[in-house]
């Protein structure tokens, strides 16, 4: 992706997802805003409301009667973080576009650097974490065996330690835009697209409100998509591990042949090993099913082009009052 110069007049969009963020929206859109201020460029806040079941929708909606850049886009049901940013996205009206979660873990005042790499010729500048407070030693320990399984299995250069908080030139969104797969790897998605991609550093807190949305259970579905998405090394490894196991199976017929040949009447005792071995094939063959069986699951559900998102509703003030805009309907799926 080529450089160009960046503009001095520009516009900012920030794309905020919000599930159950009642507690916490307030105090995140008061410091966006002050950051968004003193950036000295037009704004505006999209708040992407997930099918909450709290108070997040007419929290958000107060704020937008009060706040004249913030844009509300509320989802018919939940459809998960990733499908409320790429609603977001297809909201967005800006020449850089920022992706940020609202529950102030990572830390608004950060633009500001991102904004400055962005003007020094970066494409993308993603926020890269030196620390995580606030979270267990398994989340830790189990976020850093992903990061680094994902990079030995996948083709892309997929940062260490990054999420999807990341400032975007508008070219890098048009070019996401464009991509309607529907298991969606957003930070992958955007290191496949290249261009000229910085790390901004930084140290993660704690939650502001609320609980986590991503328990073990969510966190190894993502994984399993992001893997799935991004390389095909599984299926390899089931072909590589079926053709090692049928050369040894194919090495013990021969030895047994060459035994019974040359000593006929040796026994040769086994049930047990034999037992072992019909159950590890059996698990074996499981296993390669299960994992060709992700795959095809993607596929049949590509093909079903479904949107990736319904929007209920889009609220922005517009002439001093909130108003309730025609909902945005994705583009089809490719």
């Amino acid at each position: 992706m080529s450089h160009t110069s960046k503009p001095t007049d520009f516009k900012l969009a920030v794309v905020a997802p919000c599930y159950n963020e009642e507690a916490g929206l307030p105090e995140f859109v008061r410091r966006l805003e002050a950051v968004c201020a003193g950036l000295g460029c037009a704004y505006e806040i999209v708040l992407v409301n997930d099918g909450s079941r709290d108070r997040t929708l007419p929290v958000a909606l107060d704020l937008a009667a009060q706040h004249s850049a913030v844009k509300v886009v509320n989802l018919l049901r939940n459809f998960g973080h990733q499908a409320a940013v790429t609603a977001g996205l297809d909201v967005a009206q800006g020449d850089v576009v920022v992706l940020i979660d609202s529950d102030l873990q990572d830390p608004p005042e950060l633009i500001t650097e991102m904004i400055a790499a962005w003007r020094a010729g970066a494409d993308v500048a993603y926020g890269q974490r030196r620390t995580r407070d606030g979270e267990t030693a398994f989340k830790l320990f189990t976020a850093k065996i992903f990061y680094r399984l994902l990079k030995l299995l996948t083709q892309s250069d997929i940062p260490s330690d990054t999420g999807d908080f990341r400032l975007m030139d508008r070219r890098v969104v048009d070019v996401l835009r464009s991509m309607r797969e529907r298991h969606r790897f957003i930070r992958g998605m955007v290191s496949w697209v290249g261009g000229k991609q910085v790390a901004v550093p930084y140290d993660r807190k704690p939650r502001f409100a609320g609980e986590t949305k991503y328990p073990f259970r969510k966190m190894f579905a993502f994984a399993i998509d992001a893997i799935t998405s991004f390389s095909v090394v599984p299926l390899r490894l089931v072909t590589y591990l079926a053709l090692s196991i049928l050369t040894l199976a194919i090495i013990a017929t021969v030895t047994v042949f060459v035994v019974k040949l040359v000593n006929p009447g040796y026994f040769i005792p086994g049930f047990a090993a034999t037992m072992l071995t019909i159950i590890f094939f059996g698990g074996f063959q499981l296993l390669a099913l299960g994992i060709i069986g992700e795959y095809l699951g993607r596929m049949y559900e590509s093909v079903k082009a479904r949107p990736i998102y319904i929007v209920e509703q889009v609220y922005q003030q517009q002439e001093g009052r909130l108003t309730a805009q025609r909902p945005v309907h994705p583009p089809a799926a490719m």
